[in-house]
């Protein structure tokens, strides 16, 4: 393709422009499979067609829009146009003398809603707007407020959203398409015909692991007391689907919100108490099934610390209860007699032989909880020739939150061979530029369509990869694996469904259910 250097687009990578260079499209493609260079090919064709007009490319995060400025900058000539990134750094006042000479512009949604909400500019000239990790194109989120202004205000429209999954419910997928004014998807997962030829081998292993039954003891315990406050509420009739951690929360804020509307119901203000108690329960089983030992024991010394505080009733209350004690107190032993969860060592095992096998390999250990990494990395940096280190987002939660600069600095470590294995959470599923990695390992299963496809997309797309599954027996670890591979299946059909309904009308049938 013209003025493309450096890059040539694979086969795919070219069928799915095609389609995009006439229609607004959803592009669905797994991590590492080369959404940008489409947006980039995407790019080109739209200011060739358009001289003189812009670009607006979008990204969730400012690491992730400095990451797809600098794969343009690299694969364009430089006297192509003038490529600008916006950051809350750069004052709203330099943003608008830099829109009046840019031709593509890199940014946060944030920075761009706040701009059009004081009419600095308008989009009136973007001949192309992309919204990368379309799948957060729902509700409220400023990629929404930024697509409805662009369809009223550009001459020459055209949208293209990029997501590695856009989740697995139709109605989700269905809401993204309408916010973005979308009019065929493009879907290729690792499996599909055309992109098969250019991904290595991914090895995938599932590891059973035995619950044990001094954790087993204390499990059937905190249940029977999740399950005395869960029969309360259903008592209180304000709980009539099943309780989990998702409904309870959901639960305890549309009690919490009818109180603050002033509905002082006896009844809503001991149901906001009980709902508050069995989320607090329902957590700290979360942790002792899935996470480690440690971090179950300290969730609950915590709760004990909010009591003698007297921080709340509800807690006071909890933590009285012998059901409580027996757990914190068992967890106590078991962790003097230096027992922990069955993961961690099974997780120092695989690390070694890895390493054993490739001593260059690069390890990446995705869990769910900052608290899990940290104990993670600590065990692993007792292991010879082992170089580990946390991958955390900004949000500082115990002073144990990193920089976007630290951030980088760590991929960069990690890149140049300094840290052999990372322990990340949520942060680097999505787009992020981290190295291919040898081996990526799920600490926990997630239920998440979209982010089991993120995590597993960091491995195996330029060499030989390994995916391995820790999964604790007769815990929610097993629920989670059948959720997340069902959901992924109804991924799958939602999007042919859509397909279906695009290729059938040229647009979207809202009413159709799944």
């Amino acid at each position: 393709m013209k003025f493309l250097e450096g890059i040539t687009p694979r086969e795919y990578q070219k069928e799915i422009f095609e389609n995009c260079k006439d229609k607004n499209c959803l592009v669905v493609l797994p991590t590492g499979l080369g959404k940008t260079l489409i947006a980039l090919m995407l790019t080109i064709e739209r200011m060739r067609k358009f001289p003189g007009n812009k670009v607006v490319f979008l990204a969730p995060t400012k690491p992730l829009a400095e990451q797809h400025l600098k794969f343009f900058k690299k694969h364009l000539p430089e006297l192509f146009g003038d490529l600008q990134l916006f950051t809350g750094a750069v004052k709203a006042d330099k943003r608008k003398k830099i829109w009046q000479i840019a031709d593509i512009i890199f940014s946060t949604p944030q920075c761009v809603a706040n701009d059009l909400k004081k009419n600095l500019y308008n989009l009136e000239e973007v001949c192309l707007l992309i919204e990368d990790e379309a799948h957060r194109c729902i509700k409220n989120y400023d990629y929404n407020f930024i697509a409805k202004k662009y369809k009223e205000q550009a001459i020459n429209q055209r949208i293209i959203g990029l997501t590695a999954s856009p989740g697995s419910e139709f109605s989700k997928i269905k809401e993204i398409c309408k916010n973005l004014s979308i009019e065929d998807v493009e879907l290729r997962t690792r499996k599909s015909e055309d992109v098969k030829k250019y991904l290595q081998e991914l090895e995938f292993e599932k590891i059973l692991l035995d619950f044990p039954p001094e954790f087993q003891e204390i499990k059937h315990v905190l249940t029977k007391l999740f399950e005395r406050y869960v029969e309360e509420l259903k008592i209180r009739k304000v709980l009539w689907t099943a309780p989990s951690k998702i409904k309870l929360i959901e639960l305890q804020k549309n009690l919490m919100a009818g109180i603050a509307r002033g509905n002082k119901n006896f009844n809503y203000l001991l149901g906001v108490s009980a709902c508050a108690s069995a989320i607090k329960i329902q957590h700290s089983l979360e942790l002792l099934e899935t996470q480690t030992l440690l971090s179950f024991n300290k969730y609950l010394k915590n709760l004990f610390n909010q009591a003698s505080k007297k921080q709340s009733r509800g807690v006071v209350k909890l933590v009285a209860k012998p059901e409580f004690n027996f757990a914190f107190m068992q967890s106590n032993e078991l962790l003097a007699k230096n027992l922990e969860h069955p993961k961690i060592e099974k997780i120092l095992e695989i690390v070694k032989r890895e390493i054993k096998k490739n001593s260059k390999a690069k390890i990446l250990i995705f869990t769910q909880f900052r608290e899990t990494a940290t104990i993670l990395s600590k065990k692993l940096n007792e292991l010879k020739e082992i170089s580990s280190k946390v991958f955390v987002g900004q949000a500082k939660k115990n002073g144990s939150g990193l920089s976007q600069k630290e951030q980088k600095k760590i991929i960069e470590q990690f890149s140049e061979g300094k840290i052999n294995v990372l322990c990340a959470t949520c942060i680097a599923e999505e787009g992020l530029d981290i190295p291919e990695v040898n081996t990526v390992i799920f600490y926990e299963t997630v239920p998440s369509a979209i982010r089991a496809i993120q995590r597993a997309g960091r491995t195996a797309r330029l060499k030989k990869g390994k995916l391995i599954l820790l999964l604790t027996k007769k815990t929610r670890d097993e629920t989670f694996y059948y959720v997340s591979r069902s959901r992924e299946k109804r991924m799958k059909t939602a999007i042919d469904n859509i397909k279906e309904d695009f290729k059938r009308n040229g647009k979207l049938e809202f009413q159709k259910k799944l």
